[in-house]
């Protein structure tokens, strides 16, 4: 198959580079040993980032809970003094701790003018489900001491996409308000199933088509080895109910990405519940391609992550809101 014609010339390289090393189609037995892995190269890639945006890193325990706090160098704009995002890492609830976290987070506290709280989550094999729903919980409660719900958005790629769905199934069912919008990345409330998760893994020269529920059933990571497979919190798509009660929605991915056709399902179910939502498909981009800061279509969707959070979120402090103002 052609690559796509609507692509940038970076990203067409950078899929050549991906398709002659594609990414195996199932998780290996050591996952402490792919966790180590991931963070060394994962390291290198920070480094660009750095290069790339001028930011001030501190960390620091928010509800008993460490995050990385992410502040651009230029500063905060006057618009999102009384603003804060937090951001999910992806890593299939494994591995993402560190520096895929930041590489994530970066670029949309630089280029947004915003501060981005990054939230370092319990993760499997170690813990399973609910933790990492109880650790967001735990960092929005905190926020919520200084920010009004509406001033706090919510974002996260690939793992962190579908936990950012989670996490707001979460808040809806134990009595915490919703905050003023979220964006999930190459994966949201749903399972990985669909087109898209059979023929990604054919354009990228993987050979053998997965049998269906393994690996792009979430259901089947090790994180969800208790969860109830009908558990709405841990796939709220299942709840027309609790999707009813969803802040703004932005949905994205590319289009050889195998969380595309999730993407897509979680849009229509949000439009048919009046949720607004809104839909990015990137053709000829491939899962968490907003990762790499290089290519251009990254760059845009930083841009439209910022100006969907500008859109939606409060400007107002915790105390003006409280006050009517």
């Amino acid at each position: 198959m052609p690559y796509s014609q609507w692509a940038s010339a970076e990203a067409a390289r950078a899929w050549l580079d991906l398709r002659s090393a594609p990414p195996g189609a199932s998780l290996p037995a050591d996952l402490i040993a792919l966790r180590r892995a991931n963070s060394q190269s994962m390291d290198k890639m920070l480094d660009d980032v750095r290069r790339r945006y001028a930011v001030r890193i501190t960390s620091k325990t928010l509800g008993g809970v460490h995050t990385d706090v992410i502040v651009p160098v230029d500063g905060i704009a006057p618009g999102n003094q009384n603003r804060v995002l937090i951001s999910l890492h992806g890593g299939a609830f494994i591995w993402g701790a560190g520096s895929e976290a930041l590489i994530q987070a970066i670029p949309i506290a630089a280029t947004s003018r915003i501060r981005v709280v990054s939230v370092d989550y319990r993760m499997a094999p170690e813990f399973s489900f609910p933790a990492a729903s109880e650790d967001v919980a735990a960092v929005y409660q905190a926020l919520l001491k200084t920010h009004g719900p509406r001033s706090i958005g919510i974002y996260g790629c690939s793992a962190g996409g579908i936990l950012t769905a989670q996490s707001v199934a979460w808040f809806a069912t134990h009595g915490l308000p919703q905050p003023g919008a979220i964006v999930t990345m190459c994966g949201t409330g749903t399972e990985m199933g669909g087109d898209s998760a059979y023929l990604s893994w054919l354009l990228l020269g993987v050979n053998v088509i997965p049998p269906a529920g393994e690996p792009q059933s979430i259901a089947a990571l090790p994180y969800f080895r208790q969860a109830d497979p009908r558990d709405p919190l841990a796939f709220p798509m299942a709840s027309a109910a609790l999707l009813a009660k969803f802040p703004p929605t932005l949905l994205l991915a590319g289009s050889r990405d195998f969380a595309a056709s999730s993407e897509t399902v979680m849009h229509r179910r949000l439009r048919e519940l009046d949720v607004e939502a809104e839909l990015y498909i990137f053709d000829g981009l491939w899962h968490a391609f907003m990762m790499h800061p290089e290519l251009p279509e990254s760059r845009e969707v930083y841009a439209i992550i910022g100006k969907f959070f500008d859109r939606h979120l409060d400007r107002a402090s915790a105390a003006s809101a409280e006050g009517g103002h």
